[in-house]
């Protein structure tokens, strides 16, 4: 048994966290959650992928099978705060945080991606005691589709349950909003949108009164759903969902895709290589077209209608298909095109191709887990609801659920010493949501969403100086 580091107590104010599997959400939790000071241990069967993360960050390895309870002793799951199995076996991650279970007294999360144990979530969840259930592909599939219910947006994510969301999308040249100064936006913004965010020549900012909108800016506001469509509707953009989609490839995300977008009303195509994923698509979804073919040909897209048709989703396994499709999509038609990237970092080049949506499905899975971590170190019964990271890591929006005991409670938000680059964008209390002013107080059991660019929040009295 291959051993690597030295496990050692919690690091102070952080926790002892065991990552089972390390493949791309793997990497990306161990890159992230050893940053905000915990104590990692990684199990995974391969020598090679575990020297690669123990070669490049302050982490404890340990070789062998995640389910067994030596290994999992060998790696200190008796002081283990939270195990989180991602492998790429959905037993094997549901097997060791039964094993886990029954072996400490940590909370286990599982990723787990078949369609039948996703459809099971709340079963499987109570009977193997997981604080978490977290299907990549399916949250990657939501995140697609609220982007085609809105194609303006670059992208979409929804806060407070469901009755806020948060919106990133480009200016374009002459558009109304632009030349004008975030204070001078009053009927423009009616009071229920907040502009949050802008992104300008690379450097992001926390925009204030003063702040003058320009062409080319990426902004990101919030605002309760129906207020969000109304003022992109009102300043100039297009606010009618896709009517037809065509998506390339057809594995576990394009059936979850699919069958949210029949269920919005959206004419779907799925074009698939291999004829028996093609005859399972043709059962699961009897209300899409689907086609026996090779997605990245021209002369099979122009059959198909990619010139006439509203979006296009590619979703192959290969990153690089994905990104040449998007781009021969976008010479030759109109449609809103969704990119998924799997595998490639290289953020500021993908950037540079001005590619549109992009949607990272091991991102969006670390985000979720990442949020109930920092929820684990809070204090006062304040715990973090959602979380996201704008423009490449710079900015954090971040919603906490308010203790009746936080210090912010019950104080005029103009009398709160907050510190700088951070602004309290919005209260939800009680399923009503506002964009506050000064005068407004948070109370307890209301959720807050925080944008900022400093990073690391754990508690809603982080915002305090």
């Amino acid at each position: 048994m291959f051993q690597k580091g030295k496990k050692s107590s919690s690091r102070t104010g952080g926790l002892s966290i065991m990552i089972v599997g390390c493949g791309k959400v793997g990497k990306t939790l161990v890159e992230r959650l050893s940053k905000e000071g915990h104590d990692i241990s990684v199990v995974d069967k391969s020598a090679v992928r575990l020297q690669s993360v123990t070669n490049m960050h302050d982490v404890f390895g340990v070789v062998g099978n995640g389910a067994s309870f030596t290994v999992l002793k060998e790696a200190g799951i008796e002081h283990t705060d939270i195990l989180i199995a991602v492998t790429d076996s959905d037993e094997l991650n549901l097997l060791c945080c039964l094993v886990a279970k029954r072996s400490g007294n940590c909370d286990v999360i599982a990723r787990v991606r078949t369609p039948d144990y996703s459809e099971e979530k709340a079963y499987l969840k109570e009977k193997l005691g997981l604080a978490m259930m977290i299907n990549p592909e399916q949250e990657a599939a939501n995140a697609i589709s609220r982007i085609l219910y809105m194609p303006t947006a670059l992208d979409v994510a929804p806060f407070a349950r469901g009755h806020a969301e948060m919106v990133r999308i480009k200016l374009p040249e002459g558009n109304v909003l632009t030349g004008k100064r975030i204070a001078d936006l009053g009927s423009e913004l009616s009071g229920a949108v907040l502009i949050c965010a802008v992104e300008r020549s690379g450097e992001v900012y926390i925009p204030g009164g003063n702040f003058e909108l320009a062409a080319g800016d990426v902004i990101s506001f919030i605002a309760p759903v129906r207020d969000g469509r109304k003022f992109l509707k009102r300043n100039g953009f297009h606010t009618h969902q896709v009517k037809s989609c065509i998506i390339v490839g057809g594995g576990r995300a394009a059936y979850y895709l699919g069958k949210r977008l029949i269920e919005l009303g959206v004419s779907v195509q799925i074009v698939e290589n291999k004829k028996e994923r093609c005859e399972e698509l043709s059962v699961l979804l009897p209300q899409a077209i689907v086609v026996n073919g090779d997605g990245t040909s021209e002369e099979l897209l122009n059959e198909i209608g990619i010139t006439t048709t509203e979006s296009l989703v590619p979703l192959t396994g290969i990153d690089e298909e994905n990104i040449m499709l998007t781009l021969y999509a976008k010479e030759v038609s109109d449609a809103k095109v969704v990119t998924k990237i799997n595998r490639i970092t290289y953020t500021g080049v993908i950037d540079q191709l001005d590619l549109g949506s992009v949607v990272y499905p091991k991102y969006i899975t670390s985000e979720a887990i990442i949020a109930f971590v920092r929820s684990k170190t809070a204090t006062m019964n304040n715990n973090i609801e959602t979380m996201i990271h704008l423009f490449d890591e710079r900015v954090e929006a971040i919603e906490f659920v308010v203790g009746d005991q936080s210090p912010v409670v019950n104080v005029p938000l103009s009398d709160l010493k907050l510190k700088s680059n951070l602004l309290v964008a919005c209260i939800n209390h009680r399923g009503k949501v506002l964009i506050p002013g000064g005068n407004d107080v948070i109370q307890g059991g209301d959720t807050v969403i925080i944008v900022t660019t400093n990073t690391g929040f754990h508690d809603i009295e982080d915002i305090l100086r």
